[in-house]
C-alpha cells in the first residue's frame, strides 16, 4: 500500500523551511551590518556579537587546518537525510517528534551553507552572565537545540516501550 507524502512526517518539513530563511537571513543581516568582533548590546544578558566559527559547536576543532569543514559538511548531510527518511516514516500526528526533526535539519542545513559558501559558520547571538560568556551561537544552533530539547521531552512523555496497540 503506497503512503501518501501528507500523512507523514514528511508534511512537518515547512518548519525546515521557516528555521532556514530565519537563519540564513540573520547572518546576512549581521554580516552586512556588522564588521567582525563587533559587539552590539541587546539586553541586560545577550549581545550580538559578530564572529567567525571555524569547527563546530564551542568552536570544536576549529583550529584543525580546513579538514573539518568537510567532516562537518558530510555529518550534517548524513543527518538530514536520516532525520528526512525517520520523518517519512512516521506519522504526521507524530508532532512533537517531527517537529523536533525539522528543527534539526534546518539548523544543520543552515551551517551546513555558511561552511559550504563561507567556509565557516557566522555566529552572532553572545548569551552572558556578569563576566561568564556563553560560547557565541546562531538560529541555526538555536533550532538544533530545541529540536534536541524535543526530542529528548518525547522520549520522557512516550516512552518507547509503549505497546504497539497504544494509540497515540
Amino acid at each position: 500500500m503506497k503512503r501518501s507524502l501528507s500523512s507523514t512526517g514528511l508534511r512537518w518539513l515547512w518548519l525546515t523551511l521557516v528555521v532556514l530563511i530565519i537563519d540564513l537571513g540573520t547572518k546576512q543581516w549581521v554580516m552586512q551590518n556588522f564588521e567582525l568582533h563587533e559587539t552590539l548590546p541587546i539586553m541586560p544578558f545577550i549581545n550580538f556579537f559578530y564572529a567567525h566559527n571555524y569547527g563546530a559547536a564551542f568552536s570544536f576543532l576549529a583550529d584543525k587546518g580546513g579538514w573539518q569543514r568537510w567532516m562537518f559538511a558530510v555529518i550534517a548531510l548524513v543527518i538530514a537525510v536520516t532525520l528526512i527518511v525517520m520523518m517519512y516514516r512516521s506519522s504526521y500526528r507524530q508532532r512533537m517528534t517531527n517537529c523536533a526533526y525539522a528543527l534539526i535539519i534546518g539548523g544543520a542545513l543552515g551551517n551546513l551553507s555558511d561552511r559550504l559558501i563561507h567556509g565557516m559558520v557566522i555566529d552572532f547571538i553572545d548569551f552572558y552572565v556578569g563576566d561568564w560568556h556563553f560560547p557565541t551561537f546562531n538560529m541555526a544552533d538555536s533550532a538544533i537545540c530545541i529540536g534536541a530539547v524535543l526530542i529528548v521531552l518525547e522520549g520522557l512523555i512516550r516512552p518507547a516501550d509503549k505497546t504497539p496497540h497504544q494509540k497515540e
